[in-house]
């Protein structure tokens, strides 16, 4: 497993709580992990909001233990704060019991009316354990809050390994979670019922034996292995990236990635076009090279020459796709596969594994993924897995794009991309993509790298420009987010 920093690494459920049962085993006490739980939630609202009136929602098992502690906590600050408790105090047991018995503060029934006055909400009913939807008084309560939501751990009614909802679930207006994320708080529509997620240390171990090779994509976990020019590098060096043209009446998908591979700092970029288009490329393309070529023998020499190439955007779902792509995997050029020269095997999509090796990159879309991998993302709990399941049976890195795009690599690592922007859900955006990953693994860069690099760019692309994005902003924009990388 990577080591990945506390704000980055995903565990599970099971991880997270066989963690706990380590440290209590060591000697802390469970009531000492809830106190560390509940100050951390504490120090999150002091540091976010000055006093005010401040409700703090009991359930009757641990989470509602930690609800008591940030009650007791907010007091002592001076907080004006009420416990409002699902159970009789005589119905709570072991820890949240002893927590409960710290708390000498007022006490109002548990419904509606209770919140009025309060101007934020603590939601510490249930955690990560509830496996049934919230029903009556409780689903009633909690769904009637309008005041800014702090969740412990998770919003109560979220399923914390998939991140699905499981019937209603409030929406909070930050989580703070223990230790490390889990997938409710990265995978949609789990995401967007957290908020902002703070995640605190409460001293639990860094590593567990159960704990996944994921991690939410952050700069931080590729940064370093960035490919950045020397100072005396010249364009030969900054590697070569072919882009595979489709027929003269569909070549603009080809040239936007062209172009994004040569903003994303390729040193040489060629648009490979079939004869029949290369005047309309040609009245396009200035920086970037143009060669033609009349069928997959005559691309084959094109393509050993470089060091990455991109196949598929507006390519045509015809037979010559299928033979251009199979003549690709037998050069060394690495592949990033995109749309149609995915969809082309959906027949056969063994053809396609046969010819990709562990430095090419498929980029499916979820209508391109189940022509791929039918009955994958239905069957799995979550995208995570299903992302990890195609990895493998590719033999290469997948990346399923979405509002949380995952990017899996077939020795089990995964990253899952939260800085996504709605106003990439535009023509030709994943078609820039698609060149963005192949700039970076032209120049060097690792391709489970490049793949996360290149999503969070282009994602980060998206967010700077907002409404009114089209695709062909896209490469234009990349030098801002690369500047602000270069800079630290």
């Amino acid at each position: 497993m990577t080591d990945y920093p506390p704000d980055s690494a995903i565990w599970s459920i099971k991880a997270l709580a066989a963690a706990d049962a380590e440290v209590i085993a060591s000697g802390v006490s469970g009531l000492e992990l809830m106190r560390r739980a509940g100050g951390a939630v504490a120090d999150v609202i002091r540091a976010r909001w000055t006093a005010r009136p401040i409700v703090v929602l009991c359930g009757p098992g641990n989470n509602g233990g930690d609800g008591f502690v940030v009650a007791a906590a907010l007091a002592k600050a001076g907080w004006p704060v009420t416990t409002v408790e699902l159970v009789p105090r005589d119905a709570l047991k072991g820890d949240a019991a002893a927590a409960a018995a710290e708390w000498a503060g007022p006490v109002a029934p548990w419904s509606a009316e209770s919140l009025a006055g309060a101007e934020l909400v603590v939601d510490a009913v249930f955690g990560a354990g509830l496996t049934r939807p919230l029903e009556g008084r409780v689903r009633d309560v909690l769904m009637s809050v309008r005041a800014p939501l702090i969740a412990v751990d998770l919003p109560s009614g979220l399923n914390g390994d998939t991140g699905q909802p499981l019937g209603a679930t409030p929406r909070a207006a930050v989580t703070v979670a223990f230790h490390r994320k889990k997938l409710a708080h990265v995978l949609e529509p789990g995401k967007g019922f957290c908020g902002e997620v703070i995640v605190e240390d409460i001293g639990l171990p860094a590593r567990s034996s159960l704990a996944g090779d994921w991690v939410e994509n952050r700069t931080q976990d590729w940064l370093k292995r960035f490919p950045w020019p020397d100072v005396a590098a010249h364009k030969g060096e900054r590697g070569r990236l072919v882009v595979v043209s489709g027929p003269a009446h569909s070549t603009g998908a080809a040239r936007l990635s062209a172009m994004a591979g040569l903003r994303i700092g390729a040193g040489l970029v060629t648009v490979a076009s079939p004869t029949d288009a290369m005047r309309v490329n040609a009245s396009h393309l200035t920086a970037i090279l143009l060669q033609s070529f009349e069928n997959e023998e005559e691309l084959l020499p094109v393509v050993e020459r470089v060091d990455a190439v991109v196949i598929g955007p507006a390519a045509g779902v015809t037979e010559e796709t299928r033979l251009n792509v199979l003549a690709c995997g037998q050069t060394g050029a690495a592949m990033v596969v995109d749309a149609d020269a995915l969809t082309i095997f959906r027949d056969d999509p063994g053809e396609l594994f046969s010819a990709l090796d562990r430095d090419d990159v498929l980029t499916p879309h979820p209508g391109e993924f189940e022509r791929l991998f039918p009955g994958l993302l239905k069957g799995k709990p979550t995208r995570l897995d299903a992302a990890l399941e195609a990895a493998v049976a590719a033999g290469c890195v997948v990346v399923l794009k979405g509002a949380d795009t995952v990017i899996a690599s077939p020795d089990g690592r995964a990253s899952i991309n939260t800085n996504g922007a709605p106003w990439l859900a535009t023509a030709g955006s994943g078609d820039v993509l698609a060149g963005f990953i192949g700039g970076l693994i032209a120049q060097g860069m690792d391709s489970f790298d490049a793949a996360c690099a290149g999503v969070w760019i282009h994602a980060e692309a998206g967010r700077a420009f907002g409404p009114g994005l089209i695709a062909e902003d896209l490469p234009g924009l990349a030098p801002t987010v690369l500047s602000r990388l270069w800079r630290g």
